[in-house]
């Protein structure tokens, strides 16, 4: 069951699409959205920028740009905030009621670091809603890594566009024979009852016959879920795309696990998950 979600507030054009996908499910399970802005220090910001080697002083005239520039982003970040619940009609609430009967939301600001701040609050959510965004592409890509490695937690970026039917459309399970694979079916086990279908999605990469996907939809099955497999050929085309173009042509949410290799090769070579993260135009949940 999903009661606490946490969506990082960065204050830029991919927020409203994160709150989106995130009251999607808080409505659906009567869940409390935490939206965390992390604010950046000033001074942690501005010594490591001057410490190189020879000692450059740290500048005041730095820090106060710093300071501006962070204090315009948090008011950025609270405006889209309070926007949202405006337009939603979306109470707010510093504590997660127990027996509440609707969606809540609160804001929740904290200074520090990115990464490792939504890593320590994320372990502690049922669930991470998470955009690719816009800009700032090194700050987004650590707080997703920290969010999908560092927190044993489900990670769900939504798709550039808001997807009405992300509750209670088809859900495609890209299938594997892997640990990451399995904990991620594990984490969509709340979606799977209000799926309109379920389909386990493999793609064929050698000659013998895979039966783990069998083995899958069987225990779907067992579980009350209306499930089938896919088989796809890749047909010239690269795993990813082949896989892709399957999920975004039947499903409302790509269900998968992430990080298979480690994150060395993944980042040198490009990696399956994040050729997914860049390219898939429907919401994707990720384990680790």
């Amino acid at each position: 069951m999903i009661k606490t979600i946490l969506v990082p507030a960065s204050g830029d054009a991919s927020d409203t699409g994160c709150f989106d996908a995130a009251l999607a499910i808080a409505r659906a399970f009567i869940a409390h959205i935490d939206m965390l802005h992390v604010r950046v220090d000033p001074i942690q910001v501005a010594l490591a920028m001057t410490s190189e080697p020879g000692g450059v002083p740290l500048i005041e005239d730095l820090v106060a740009q710093l300071e501006q520039d962070a204090a315009q982003r948090e008011a950025t970040a609270r405006w889209i905030f309070q926007d949202f619940c405006t337009r939603e009609k979306l109470q707010t609430l510093d504590i997660p009621q127990p027996d509440a009967s609707a969606a809540s939301a609160q804001w929740h600001v904290e200074t520090g670091d990115d990464a490792r701040t939504i890593a320590s609050f994320g372990r502690a959510a049922d669930l991470i809603v998470a955009g690719r965004g816009a800009d700032h592409e090194v700050t987004n890509r650590s707080v997703l890594e920290a969010a999908l490695l560092e927190t044993g937690r489900p990670l769900l970026i939504p798709s550039r566009r808001t997807s009405s039917s992300l509750i209670g459309g088809t859900v495609a399970i890209a299938w594997k024979d892997t640990s990451q694979a399995a904990r991620a079916v594990g984490a969509a086990m709340p979606f799977l009852p209000r799926a309109k279908d379920i389909v386990v999605m493999t793609v064929a990469e050698r000659e013998e016959p895979d039966q783990s996907p069998d083995r899958l939809v069987r225990n779907l099955g067992w579980h009350g879920f209306r499930a089938s497999k896919q088989v796809i050929q890749p047909a010239g085309e690269d795993a990813v795309k082949t896989l892709l173009s399957a999920a975004q042509e039947r499903a409302a949410l790509l269900v998968m696990g992430g990080y298979g290799h480690s994150r060395m090769r993944e980042w040198i070579f490009g990696g399956f998950t994040q050729r997914i993260l860049a390219d898939a135009s429907l919401p994707v949940l990720l384990a680790h």
